[in-house]
């Protein structure tokens, strides 16, 4: 029994016990008495239906609540459930791409590593040059550290017909100068000229590396490719210091990045896959002209045939006049009356 039907419960004793004092002190009038009995028999009746009704009210609407408490309690604790879910996932994707970037931090570090010493700079760029090479061209129409007749061992040698003939490539890596270049603040006028000479004087000293060693006539192209295996220092070279472009144009020199290279070599592929149509269609129309020469040759034998076939033709035609005459011949001789028959020989 909740709260709210106790209180009643005591409403109606307590109203029962003011009737009970009401009928106490009108003393001796028995038929008021009664009636009030009565009148209070049937309050604490109605009182006693009240409490039930409220009290199935009550019930009803705690089992409601309750469902709704319960229905409530299950999706929070579903829509909970599914949230730690997702946020375990969550954290689980965040360990891995922490793990990631310890990962490539090392690799960064790795990479300054190999930069910052001048040889494995020189490896870096010519392991990125031979990826970009064997992966555009034949195997035959190129040759890594290749020796000329000079001794002098080129990078890589694009082996094409003359005209050009075979074109070397140098990779070079300027980062030290380029990397002065960038790290002077903005505003310092004399360190960014200072640095800018450097840049120069690096990239110049390249070009004519190339153009002394790797120029070889009768032997390499009139021109040569440098590699730069950085897309940043080819744009800051194009961008900033034409000049030196210039200067590479007259020493026949080409400069080329990464995006550029692709390019070449797609081009050199053309070239080659040109000489070897043009190779073919040698080959084809040499082949033709065995093929005429077979066929001229079999037009004369047919002729030769031919004209056997009309000899042939001829002693068969003379064959067959003969016995014609002679058929003729015979049955003209057995046409001949000869008269009477041969008397037979006497016995011996």
């Amino acid at each position: 029994m909740d709260a709210l039907t106790l209180v009643l419960l005591a409403a109606a004793a307590l109203l029962a016990v003011i009737l009970v004092v009401v009928l106490l002190r009108q003393g001796g009038n028995s038929r008021e008495a009664e009636q009030m009995r009565q009148h209070l028999a049937l309050a604490l009746s109605q009182q006693a239906e009240t409490v039930q009704r409220v009290e199935r009210s009550l019930r009803e609407q705690e089992q409601a609540l309750s469902k709704v408490v319960d229905e409530r309690l299950d999706r929070t604790e579903k829509a909970t459930g599914q949230i730690v879910t997702d946020l375990r996932e969550r954290l689980a994707r965040i360990d891995e791409a922490q793990k990631k970037i310890g990962e490539l931090s090392t690799q960064v570090v790795s990479l300054q590593e190999v930069l910052s010493n001048k040889q494995a700079r020189g490896a870096f760029g010519e392991v990125q040059l031979n990826d970009l090479v064997s992966s555009a061209l034949p195997p035959q129409a190129y040759e890594f550290q290749s020796t000329l007749s000079s001794g002098v061992r080129v990078d890589c040698l694009l082996h094409l017909p003359n005209p050009p003939g075979s074109i070397a490539i140098d990779a070079k890596f300027p980062l030290e100068s380029y990397s002065a270049l960038r790290a002077v603040p903005t505003g310092d006028g004399p360190a960014l000229a200072a640095a800018q000479r450097g840049f120069q004087q690096a990239i110049r000293k390249h070009i004519a590396d190339i153009r002394d060693k790797y120029i070889v006539s009768g032997e390499t192209a009139e021109s040569a490719l440098m590699f730069l295996p950085s897309e940043a220092v080819y744009a800051e070279l194009h961008a900033n210091f034409t000049s030196l472009v210039e200067e590479s144009y007259k020493a026949r020199v080409w400069i080329v990045s990464p995006t550029t290279m692709m390019a070449t070599l797609n081009t050199v592929r053309a070239v080659l896959k040109d000489v070897r149509m043009r190779e073919q269609a040698g080959a084809i129309q040499k082949t033709v002209g065995l093929l005429l020469d077979d066929v001229k040759r079999l037009d004369e034998r047919v002729e030769k045939l031919k004209s056997h076939f009309a000899m042939t033709e001829k002693d068969l035609r003379e064959v067959d006049i003969s016995a014609d005459r002679i058929t003729k011949r015979g049955e003209r001789i057995l046409e001949v009356d000869l008269g009477d028959e041969p008397t037979a020989l006497p016995k011996p």
